[in-house]
């Protein structure tokens, strides 16, 4: 039980907001190329196979990302308590926790096209290199928003068998979108970021954040609705992006404090919530 208890922690499977943010782009792709007069099992079946690949990735990530950053985290009030930072899992123990989910993520893998197959090989370089961008880049949270939304492009391929500029245009938007989102998350280690001389968005526009918060989500508004616009969805499409307008801009901008962690981390959090609207004015979108 021990060693489960630190496999729970080490993928941080108790914190459900990690692989949901994964998952909203691949469910917004996916929703956004499904044609619904067919038979809704294929649907379900995809979306299934997409929550459990952002499960399995994500925990992977984490592992990956805790191997790379281990002398880091021991430094950082939030995380010198992790099971790798703290010497509670070894490298190899870890190493070999990651393979696995990695074969077991080949396995939904390939339960897709051939197009989507190798779209999400390709991805995975990016992926797990990601945690070493905040060494040499203030650009870390551009590179994650790169590979999380990902998933989109392949909902999308998964589907329609092609890219297009549908799937492009929102895939842009909504790497904008984790931009903004994850530039709030490091807020919570800013000083101890700084002293240790990791670098982010959170501290290159420290005293700009929320300018930089607002071009982000605008620019993810935007893609939203070019694609309503492509698509014909009809008007309520329209009318409902004014709930995500209000939950980014009220919610998120106006209420943000960069020197209130536990604010950061809840505002982080509720984005969960904004990647179901975005798939319900979706739904909307092609009723």
């Amino acid at each position: 039980m021990k060693q489960l208890n630190l496999f729970i922690e080490l993928t941080r499977l108790k914190r459900p907001i990690g692989y949901m943010l994964l998952f909203w782009p691949c469910a917004w792709g996916l929703t956004l190329a499904y044609d619904f007069s067919k038979n809704l099992n294929d649907y379900f079946f995809y979306l299934s196979l997409f929550f459990l690949g952002s499960i399995l990735m994500r925990s992977a990530g984490c592992i990956v990302n805790d191997i790379l950053d281990k002398e880091f985290d021991k430094k950082v009030k939030r995380t010198k308590n992790r099971p790798l930072a703290s010497n509670k899992v070894s490298i190899k123990l870890a190493i070999i926790y990651a393979l696995t989910l990695c074969a077991l993520a080949f396995l939904v893998l390939i339960n897709f096209n051939n197009l989507t197959i190798i779209l999400a090989l390709a991805s995975m370089p990016l992926a797990f290199t990601y945690p070493l961008m905040k060494r040499f880049t203030y650009w870390p949270q551009l590179f994650l928003g790169i590979t999380f939304n990902y998933g989109l492009v392949l909902g999308w391929t998964a589907i329609q068998g092609e890219i297009n500029i549908v799937a492009i245009i929102f895939y842009l938007g909504a790497i904008f979108w984790t931009l903004g989102f994850d530039t709030i998350y490091g807020y919570q280690d800013l000083k101890d970021d700084e002293i240790i001389g990791i670098k982010s968005t959170s501290i290159k526009f420290k005293k700009n954040s929320k300018l930089f918060l607002s071009i982000c989500y605008i620019v993810f508004l935007i893609s939203l609705v070019f694609v309503g616009l492509l698509m014909n969805f009809d008007h309520f499409f329209y009318l409902s992006l004014l709930i995500c307008a209000v939950h980014l801009f009220i919610y998120q901008v106006y209420r943000f404090n960069f020197k209130d962690s536990l604010l950061c981390l809840s505002i982080f959090k509720s984005n969960n919530f904004l990647g179901l609207i975005v798939l319900v004015n979706i739904i909307i979108g092609k009723m």
